[in-house]
């Protein structure tokens, strides 16, 4: 089992398109072979970006991927990094957890975050960790 942290727009890409990279990552989370580390900020915005009417994901859908991550995932308590200079603020909790916690971090958006070994890329995630 590998502990992750799980960037939103990776769960959006993996429903939107359920073949790919994006849906390997939910599929493993699913299977709890990925353990999706959070704390209440990323819970907050799984559940408000997954709702959005523009994407117009089922509430079964929103709730059985919610499910998931709270059933195989690990809460944190993340130690504030306030000196880091992120590309896009809301992206802090995602970064914060994944440094408490030593999990790597997979994105669609590697841009928004400082270059730092535990921040990859959705592909060099996949090759990295779940394709052998």
């Amino acid at each position: 089992m590998i502990p992750v942290v799980v960037d939103t727009n990776i769960l959006v890409s993996g429903l939107w398109k359920p073949t790919g990279s994006a849906s390997l990552v939910i599929s493993q989370i699913v299977a709890g072979n990925l353990v999706p580390c959070y704390d209440h900020r990323i819970v907050n915005e799984y559940d408000e970006v997954l709702r959005r009417p523009k994407f117009k994901f089922s509430a079964l859908q929103v709730g059985f991927l919610l499910e998931a991550i709270f059933r195989n995932g690990v809460p944190v308590v993340a130690d504030p990094l306030p000196d880091v200079i992120m590309g896009d603020e809301d992206d802090r909790p995602f970064f914060e957890v994944a440094k408490t916690c030593g999990a790597p971090l997979v994105t669609g958006n590697i841009k928004d975050y400082p270059s730092d070994p535990l921040v990859y890329a959705l592909s060099d995630f996949c090759r990295r960790f779940l394709i052998q």
